[in-house]
């Protein structure tokens, strides 16, 4: 790949991952009466930057449905310690009331994402049992 176009996609990738870490300092989480997913990451992760494009997919396929969250924890460190994040990327699931019902450490796959919400309730997008 021509140097251009990788440092493009970098600068790209960056600039995503920067503006969904900036809106978690302003986004109230977990969001009120919302399934929330919270990733806690760094951009710098390899693991992390593994999962970027898949939160950006399951963000954009559950609108309206559940808040799918990303923050950087090396960018904001308090962060880390509020959720008791000890290695990243770690995945924590909150119900509508706000109660933490599931953690995961390491990579999560799309699909395990997906089981994840199902099992608390949120319908798949297309399948039109709407809840």
């Amino acid at each position: 790949m021509k140097p251009i176009i990788r440092f493009s996609l970098l600068l790209a990738a960056f600039l995503v991952l920067h503006v969904s870490s900036a809106g978690a300092a302003t986004t109230s989480i977990p969001v009120p009466g919302m399934v929330t997913m919270v990733d806690l990451g760094a951009n710098s992760c390899i693991p992390c930057k593994m999962m970027a494009p898949i939160l950006e997919e399951v963000k954009t396929e559950y609108k309206d449905k559940a808040a799918i969250v990303f923050i950087d924890v090396w960018k904001l460190p308090e962060q880390a310690k509020k959720y008791k994040v000890s290695v990243i990327p770690t995945q924590v699931f909150f119900d509508q009331n706000g109660t933490e019902v599931y953690r995961h450490v390491g990579f999560m796959d799309k699909q395990a994402i997906k089981a994840q919400l199902a099992r608390m309730g949120v319908a798949e997008p297309g399948d039109g049992g709407e809840k």
